[in-house]
This record gives C-alpha cells, structure tokens and sequence, in this order.
C-alpha cells in the first residue's frame, strides 16, 4: 500500500515567529519556521496523513486565512475543463494566437499537460471562457472549494482575488483527491495526476503538485500538492 501525504506551502512578505511543535514521533516544524524566517517572508506548512489520523501546522492562523490560488486552482480547474468536455485529454490542444505574454514559455502552442506545466495563464482563461460561469458555479459549490466566488470576470477569478481558499481548505481538496472523494471521474482524476507528476521526483517517492504566485502588491506564493512513498 502506497503513503500519500498531502502538502501546502503558503508564504508571504512578511516575517514569521518561530513555532516549536514536536509530535510523538519527532516530526518538528522548527525548521520550517527557521526556513521562512531566513527568507524574510510570513508563511505556514501544512502536511496531513492521507488517512486523515496526522495533521501538522506551521503558522495556524495564516493556515486559516483565505487567499488567491493563484495558479494552484489549475489542479481543481484541470477536472472541471475534463468533467464538462472542454479538453478530453492531456493532449488536448490550445493553439498559440501570436500574441507575446509574460513568459517565453507560453508563446507557442500548448497541450493540457504542457499548459499545466508552464503555468500557461493564456490556457486556462480560454478554458475558463468555454467553461462559463453557470458550470463553474456548480463545480465550485459540488467540490466545496474555498469561498466559492468568482464574481463577474470568469477569466480572471483565480487570478484576481475573488476566489480564494486557505491552506488548511487546499488540505482538505487534496485529502479528497488523493482518496478519490471528489465529484469527478476516475478517468479525469488519473489525467490530473499525470500532469501533475514532478518528472524531478527523488527515485523513493512521487510528488505531484502545483505551484502558484500572485501579481498583487503583497505577493503571495503557494506550493500545493502530495507526495506518494513509491513501493
């Protein structure tokens, strides 16, 4: 039996005070604390036990907070583009339309698993415009994600603050996603975790995750996803 263990990493500019939680087993978050103090920046880290019986918090109060998942709604918005059709497979195609956007790497044409990977901002809005608000609404209310909102730019809600989720609600996503609890269907779950695979993996364990940075003035970076002890 394979050890799945969800992970959030949230940070922010800021300064964070040290938290000296050691459990039972001798698993410290010291050293996180010591991490994000080094940087400069306030954060929490959040890990959880596939089966739910282990959470440990860095930072509860942060953990707590709701904010832009950025580039991390991609994993939650991957399945509902598969759910309603608008792309059926990692090689689903978008086609690059010319225009120069933020990184090299997203001007050209793109697959889903590309897309995911490069962060292709572009991608997703075109997803998001063929999706619509109607069955993003219901998506979003079915998976119990965050607040829910996406207000009235349906290309822009994961990126401009009206959506937002916690790390300990991004836990709780994953949770379900790794056990497969989540309304979506186990083609379209197994089509995630492949492009969500880390290919820089270490030979012993699996991580599949998604990265994501806000453009605001007070950026905010996440890291989401799991890891998976491989047999």
């Amino acid at each position: 039996m394979k050890l799945v263990c969800p992970i959030v990493l949230l940070f922010i500019a800021s300064i964070v005070q040290a938290d000296t939680t050691t459990d039972q087993a001798g698993f410290s978050l010291n050293s996180v604390a010591d991490v994000f103090q080094a940087e400069g920046v306030e954060g929490t880290f959040v890990v959880a036990s596939s089966d739910g019986q282990t959470l440990h918090v860095h930072n509860e109060k942060r953990a707590k907070r709701q904010l832009s998942p950025a580039s991390t709604f991609k994993i939650l918005n991957t399945l509902i583009a598969l759910d309603v059709g608008v792309v059926t497979s990692k090689d689903s195609a978008f086609q690059w339309d010319g225009t120069k956007r933020g990184l090299d790497a997203w001007n050209k044409d793109q697959t889903l698993q590309s897309a995911f990977k490069v962060s292709c901002v572009w991608c997703y809005q075109e997803i998001a415009r063929n999706v619509g608000e109607s069955r993003y609404r219901t998506a979003l209310m079915d998976a119990n994600y965050g607040n829910q909102r996406i207000g009235d730019q349906v290309d822009q809600f994961w990126l401009n603050g009206e959506l937002q989720v916690s790390a300990l609600e991004q836990i709780n996503f994953l949770s379900r996603l790794v056990s497969d609890s989540v309304p979506f269907r186990r083609e379209h779950i197994d089509i995630l975790k492949t492009i969500m695979r880390d290919d820089q993996s270490p030979s012993d364990y699996t991580i599949y995750a998604k990265s994501g940075w806000t453009g605001s003035e007070l950026a905010v970076g996440w890291y989401v996803g799991y890891v998976e002890k491989n047999d």
